[in-house]
């Protein structure tokens, strides 16, 4: 597409010392360091994609009446970049990641980032911040494309101008290092998205309607939320903002993409490589009564959640409101989290194209 890009990069002496950033990153969090700059690139109809910029980490100004912050015309994505071997960065399915971020923009009637725009602010912001990607094997360099309505008016339409903005933070996977399987809590008070909604789109009111339903969660000491279908809460449909598997020995069973459930990068990477390890895969729906059912009978081996931000991660009791029941843990979810964490940190080759380098 031919923008271009205007630098204003932090001098040496303005920087992090080393000694600072690894104090920051030593035990990160997620979500909690960001590096020290940030890419910003606007929109209008006139001039469409414009004023590409590499900044210093810094507050955006804001208008009070900013048509995004009223009625919600957020959209994010969320992808992972990776040391490489030979020293390179890598990002996982960042072309997959730019076409679902297309695809997001396009429900909330926004303006569709090209993914050549998309993969160049990428490569930008590391290329500016490339001593903030981790070497350590625990950690990652997160990546958070966002795009928002900047309007100053509160008119009941799409906004007329946008703002994309990509920041970057070290992180270390979502439930930590070597975490236990997880407790979720299934209940049936609220639904994540129902048929025609927005669930298959990554916009940012998806997460503010799920808040009440994850403090419910922690109130019964889980650390996520089971979503049932919106029409009957029977289905299980997703584990927080991640897809979820049944093991059966060595079948997994996944729930379809209906339209209200997000189309996870790491659920296709795990069908995908499920496969090469002799596994194979039914898309089907399952119930929270069949969960139930085949968990305590032991006909179900083992039950996981997969991400960009938990990779893979297993699931060890269901609670319900009346009760709970245990799920066995087996050998399916490590060796899938260890196949995948393969090839997105170049330990072996990548035959389906899915690194995506953003620096040599």
């Amino acid at each position: 597409m031919g923008i271009a890009w205007s630098r204003t990069v932090l001098a040496d002496e303005r920087r992090l010392s080393a000694a600072e950033l690894a104090r920051r990153v030593a035990a990160p969090g997620f979500g909690e360091v960001t590096t020290e700059h940030v890419v910003s690139c606007r929109w209008s109809a006139e001039r469409e994609w414009h004023d590409a910029e590499v900044l210093p980490y810094q507050p955006v100004p804001m208008d009070p009446a900013m048509a995004g912050l009223h009625y919600g015309q957020v959209v994010f994505e969320g992808l992972k970049a990776y040391r490489q071997p030979d020293g390179a960065v890598a990002a996982f399915r960042a072309v997959e990641h730019a076409e679902r971020f297309r695809r997001s923009a396009a429900r909330l009637a926004m303006p569709e980032p090209p993914v050549e725009l998309f993969l160049e602010s990428l490569a930008e912001l590391v290329a500016a911040d490339r001593r903030w990607v981790p070497a350590d094997d625990s950690q990652s360099l997160y990546l958070r494309p966002v795009l928002y309505g900047t309007d100053a008016s509160l008119a009941l339409r799409p906004a007329a101008g946008y703002r994309l903005l990509v920041l970057a933070l070290v992180v270390e996977n979502f439930f930590g290092t070597d975490a236990p399987p997880v407790s979720v809590w299934a209940g049936s008070r609220y639904a994540r998205a129902s048929v025609g909604g927005t669930g298959e789109a990554k916009c940012a009111g998806n997460y503010a309607g799920a808040f009440a339903a994850q403090v419910e969660a922690a109130e019964h000491g889980c650390r996520q939320v089971v979503w049932l279908d919106a029409a009957e809460h029977r289905w299980v449909e997703e584990m927080g903002a991640m897809n979820i598997f049944f093991c059966y020995g060595d079948r997994l069973v996944t729930p379809p993409l209906s339209g209200t459930l997000l189309p996870g990068i790491t659920r296709a990477s795990v069908l995908a490589l499920a496969a090469d390890l002799g596994l194979t895969v039914e898309e089907r729906r399952v119930s929270l009564a069949d969960w139930r059912a085949d968990a305590t009978s032991g006909a179900m081996t083992e039950a996981f959640a997969c991400g960009t931000a938990a990779v893979v991660t297993p699931i060890g009791r269901v609670v319900e409101r009346d009760g709970g029941f245990a799920v066995g843990t087996g050998p399916v979810a490590g060796r899938l989290l260890a196949a995948l964490t393969d090839v997105q940190r170049g330990r072996v080759e990548d035959v389906r194209g899915w690194r995506y380098r953003l620096a040599e």
